[in-house]
Order: structure tokens, then C-alpha cells, then sequence
């Protein structure tokens, strides 16, 4: 929208290079609003209305630009401001940006940087991808126990210009061990001379640097944190994820696993931003997998090509059949992940009761499914045992469906694997193979 209304006058101002004028440009808006604008221009442009701002304007711009676009740009800018671009970025955002750049690349910059944040890089790469540490910035505020209202809140002020939040503050001891935590409000309102030991919440909730950073965004949900402290085995203090992070990574984990369940592998940025031959890669390895079932079903099919030869009208049902115990089956996976993803702490009972609750409705649906099927069926053939096959079929079909769209996700995550990796097009195909048997299974016994 922004784009629409300011890019014109952007270009004005690039074509006459207007400095004065661009600064203002960069100066004056949120710095979203800016980076929206400028997406629309390409590598060369972004950085000619960038460098005329200072470089730590140019960084909050540039840190709201898609990740493909701040590589793309990397390319072009010569290593020293570069280098100064990169240090003055939010620590996570530059680790983000870090990580997608060649190892050599990021070497020649971080002799460039200054000492404090070379060493903060060094270690926020080291960190495993996807995890609190590989996303948690090292700017917050932290404060002594042994000090009154009136030290805190003088410290706060020399922190703050460095600090990504300063709602929470965390109490540490000398060997930066997390104590407590004591929020702005109650600082502000305390009395001067009161010793901060007093107003420090003892019982904090913390995450530890190697957790799962979907972990992390789902322990802020669930408490309502704008931030969350990140400790290591010793329980010190090494960082916080906030709220905005763990948006992201909301959104990042729910993309992911709606790429899986269609049989996608995730892709790394947005679709437009992604090249034919990656998204190509993306898919095919699935479609090709997806073909084996596909086989195996054609193999039934022969295998009881007597059964359809002798009795011809259980072709006319085998989409139906098909399409009743697939949809189920993509029903239930698709239920079953979510509820696991959006409640990680599900424990094994809560398995054996989500199990429990599948079968009863495979149950109930089946029975449903059934008796709608039987009665088309028997429209169809005015035969009441043609008829009864199909609904008999459908509601083992149904049932075999809903058991294999929640048992599977949930073995998956027995087995400590993602269980959005049970794609609904996997489920689909093989309630297929085991539809097919079944149907002219129940016709063979009731027919014949």
C-alpha cells in the first residue's frame, strides 16, 4: 500500500539525488513503512537511498527487508560499511542474515567488527538452527540484587539505549546465574530506598538455550510474555527470545507444517521470492515418492480383477470408496497434528485418550457415511446386497481411514520425528491400498 503512494516521489528524488531529501525520507517514516517501500526497488537503488542515512537507521530499514532481498544486497555493498551495517543490526537479525551468507563472506567481515560484537556473532552462530539460542538476542537488561530502587533505576538508564526491552528486568548474581525478575512498572512506582532484593519474583519461568525454538514461542503464548529469558546448563543468564521472535516463529512453524501435510518440503522464503528449480526440487521428491502407493494400488486392482470381472458393478463405487476413506483419514491427520503442535506437552495418556476419541468418531462417522452410501448404492443397483457391500465397505473404509490419519502422526511423534511429516497425500494413498482391499474383501465374503 506505502509502496503505491511513496515509491513515485522516491524515484523523484533518486533521479534529481536529492541526499538531503532522501534522508529525510529514510528519517521520517516507521522504518517498516520505509523497508516496504523500498522492496519494490532493486539491490543498487535500496542502497543508494540507504547510505544517505546514518548507519544505525540504515540498520533498522535494512533488518525489515525479506531475507532474500538483504542477501541479494550483500552482494553489492563494499565490506566496511557492510561490516558497520551488520554490527549495527538487532543480534538476531544479523545472525539470521549471517547464517545465509558464505562462511568466507561472513570470516572477511568479522575482523571488521568491533571486538564486543564479533564474539557476540561468534556465539549466536554456534548455536543449533532452530533453537532458543540460534534466535535470542543478548541485548537486554539485567541488574545486581544488592542495590536499592534508586541504583536499579539509574543503571536502567545507561542500559536502556542497548536494550531490546526493558519491561522485565532479570536479577543476576556475580557469576550471571538468573535469580529473579523484576518488571519497569513495579520499579517505577517502588520506593527510592527500597532494597530491589524485596521486589524480586523469585519463581521465573525460563527456557534453556537448546530448546526447540517452537517450544519457546509456544511457553510465551501460553504465559502471555512479551519476552522469556534463555539460560544455559548452569543457569545463567545468556539471553531473552521476545514477543516479536516468537511471532515469527509461530508463523514460520504453522507454514512449515501446512507445506508438510500438503507434501511440500518447506521452502526458506517466500514463494515468489523462490526459483522454479527450487520449488521443482520442493515437490517432486514427494509426487515421485507418492507414485509407489500409487503402484501398489494398481497391483490390488489386478490382483482382484477376477472379483471385478465377475461382478462389474463394484468398479461404478471404487471413487466413492476411495474419496470416503482418504477424506477421513486427511480429516483426522490434519486434527491430530494441530492439536500436537499447538500442545506440546501432551503426555502419553493424552495420546492414548486422543486415540480413544478417533476410533469412537470413526464409529460415528462410519455409521454415518454408511447409511448414506447404502441407500445410494441401492438407488444406484436396486439390489439390497450391492447395496449393503458398499455400505459395509464404507464404514470399515471410515473407520480404517480415521484410526490411520491419528495413528500415524502420533507414532511419528513417538518416534521424536515431526509428525507433519505424515502428509495428508501419503494417508490418502495408503487408505487407497487397504480401501481397495477391504471393498472387495466385504464383496467377496457377502456375494459370493
Amino acid at each position: 500500500m506505502y509502496g503505491r503512494l511513496l515509491l513515485p516521489e522516491l524515484r523523484v528524488l533518486l533521479a534529481e539525488n536529492d541526499t538531503a531529501g532522501i534522508k529525510e525520507f529514510c528519517e521520517a517514516l516507521y522504518p517498516a513503512v520505509t523497508a516496504e517501500v523500498l522492496s519494490e526497488l532493486d539491490s543498487q537503488e535500496i542502497w543508494g537511498v540507504l547510505s544517505c542515512s546514518g548507519s544505525e537507521r540504515q540498520a533498522e530499514i535494512f533488518q525489515f527487508l525479506p531475507l532474500p532481498q538483504q542477501i541479494a544486497m550483500v552482494g553489492i555493498i563494499d565490506r566496511g560499511p557492510l561490516s558497520k551495517l551488520i554490527e549495527e543490526m538487532a543480534p538476531d537479525d544479523r545472525v539470521d542474515l549471517l547464517s545465509r551468507m558464505d562462511d568466507e563472506h561472513v570470516e572477511e567481515l568479522l575482523p571488521l567488527m568491533a571486538q564486543a560484537e564479533r564474539r557476540d556473532i561468534r556465539k549466536l552462530l554456534s548455536y543449533p538452527e532452530d533453537s532458543a539460542g540460534a534466535i535470542m538476542t543478548t541485548e537486554y537488561a539485567s541488574l545486581p540484587e544488592n542495590i536499592s530502587v534508586a541504583q536499579a533505576l539509574e543503571k536502567l538508564r545507561h542500559q536502556a539505549p542497548d536494550s531490546e526491552i526493558i519491561s522485565y528486568i532479570y536479577v543476576v548474581d556475580d557469576g550471571r546465574r538468573l535469580q529473579g525478575i523484576v518488571s519497569l512498572r513495579e520499579l517505577i512506582f517502588a520506593r527510592p530506598a527500597r532494597p530491589l532484593s524485596e521486589l524480586i519474583n523469585r519463581d521465573v519461568i525460563s527456557v534453556r538455550v537448546d530448546d526447540d525454538q517452537e517450544y519457546v514461542a509456544q511457553q510465551m503464548a501460553k504465559y502471555d510474555f512479551i519476552a522469556i529469558p534463555v539460560v544455559d546448563r548452569q543457569n545463567q543468564l545468556v539471553g531473552i527470545v521476545t514477543h516479536d521472535d516468537a511471532i515469527d516463529i509461530m508463523q514460520e512453524e504453522a507454514t512449515e507444517d501446512t507445506y508438510r501435510l500438503a507434501a511440500v518440503e518447506p521452502l526458506e522464503d517466500s514463494y515468489l521470492s523462490t526459483s522454479l528449480m527450487t520449488v521443482v526440487r520442493k515437490r517432486v521428491g514427494w509426487l515421485i515418492f507418492l507414485l509407489v502407493p500409487s503402484f501398489l494400488a494398481a497391483k490390488v486392482l489386478e490382483h482382484y480383477e477376477a472379483v471385478s470381472d465377475k461382478f462389474e458393478w463394484l468398479v461404478l463405487f471404487i471413487p466413492l470408496i476411495l474419496a470416503s476413506g482418504g477424506n477421513a483419514g486427511s480429516q483426522s491427520a490434519t486434527l491430530i497434528i494441530r492439536a500436537m503442535a499447538l500442545e506440546s506437552n501432551i503426555q502419553k495418556g493424552d495420546l492414548t485418550a486422543l486415540l480413544r476419541k478417533e476410533i469412537q468418531l470413526g464409529l460415528m462417522l462410519g455409521s454415518v457415511l454408511s447409511s448414506i452410501s447404502f441407500v445410494v448404492a441401492w438407488a444406484f443397483t436396486a439390489e439390497l446386497m450391492q447395496a449393503t457391500v458398499v455400505g459395509v465397505a464404507v464404514f470399515l473404509v471410515v473407520l480404517i481411514g480415521i484410526s490411520a490419519g491419528g495413528m500415524l502422526p502420533m507414532g511419528f511423534r513417538r518416534l521424536g520425528m515431526d509428525p507433519a511429516l505424515m502428509s495428508n497425500p501419503f494417508i490418502t494413498a495408503l487408505v487407497d491400498i487397504l480401501g481397495l482391499i477391504i471393498y472387495f474383501q466385504v464383496a467377496m465374503s457377502l456375494v459370493s
